[in-house]
């Protein structure tokens, strides 16, 4: 179900987006997969060397938990209706492209190891640098559509939710920032150890699923973020199965441990909340 540009206004989806977007998706199932598989076996098998098998299972389940929604973009008619998505992307894109090299001399090109894990390490580092010049491309173009008039909300986000939205959003937000500004702080109060590309490295994700929680509340419209709705659960299921395989890394007495839990789950709620209240809408509207 889509809707075309002049409904509720908006710009019409180029198409260098849903190419992006469906090229992401493919990549992050096949190197998600990867590096969730090998977190579960006990092998750290990021692109950087770290400590716990841990974090770079987490990049991999945010990287495989958002495919199945990027692939749907292609189904929107306007750019509204997927920026709640494909901002947090580009992001992340950015964002990792950006922490590879600065953090270069952590990556297993420079402190070797297994040949698998060098070459991936490799690989790792110009897919990123592509796809983020790709990125910054693909909203330069997007943007240069012209675009229509709002008309108006076709379904609001109720009251209730939006404080709790607003908690969640500025929850991931500044946990992201405080990881990507200062490293050596923040990633010391991570509940598990973490080098500082790990610590970085999560700093992005959990700033884009900031910046998602937080377009969501400012678009107000269950029409315009449904392919997040369909993300964040996701997401939020995948990283909960790592934690539970490597609870023993984990200070589960920490404060921080507990805000990760809230955070978790509080995604995990925002999606399942929300799909049931497009459900909801839908049903109204066919009466």
């Amino acid at each position: 179900m889509s809707s075309t540009p002049g409904s509720t206004g908006g710009r019409e989806l180029a198409p260098g987006v849903v190419v992006l977007s469906t090229a992401v998706a493919l990549i992050g199932i096949g190197t998600g997969a990867l590096l969730v598989i090998a977190s579960v076996l006990g092998v750290a098998a990021g692109p950087w060397s770290s400590p716990e098998a841990l974090s770079p299972g987490l990049l991999g389940a945010a990287m495989a938990g958002t495919a199945p929604a990027l692939l749907t973009v292609g189904r929107a008619g306007t750019w509204e209706e997927v920026r709640t998505l494909v901002w947090p992307l580009v992001v992340v894109l950015v964002g990792l492209c950006t922490v590879s090299l600065v953090d270069g001399g952590e990556l297993r090109i420079a402190t070797g190891g297994p040949v698998f894990l060098v070459l991936f390490s490799l690989g790792w580092v110009a897919t990123l640098a592509l796809l983020a010049v790709g990125a910054v491309a693909c909203l330069v173009l997007q943007y240069r559509r012209p675009a229509a008039p709002r008309t108006g909300r076709s379904a609001p986000l109720p009251g209730w939710s939006k404080p709790l939205l607003a908690l969640l959003g500025a929850g991931w937000f500044g946990l992201g920032a405080g990881l990507l500004v200062s490293p050596g702080f923040w990633g010391a109060l991570v509940p598990w150890e973490v080098s500082r590309a790990d610590a970085q490295g999560l700093g992005v994700w959990a700033l884009a699923l900031g910046v998602g929680v937080l377009g969501s509340l400012a678009e107000d419209d269950l029409t315009r973020i449904r392919p997040a709705l369909l993300a964040v659960p996701v997401v939020s299921l995948a990283a909960a199965v790592l934690l539970v395989v490597h609870a023993s890394a984990v200070d589960w007495t920490s404060g921080p441990a507990a805000c990760l839990v809230g955070l978790v789950a509080g995604l995990l709620v925002t999606g399942v909340s929300g799909r049931l209240l497009w459900g909801r809408h839908l049903a109204a509207v066919a009466d």
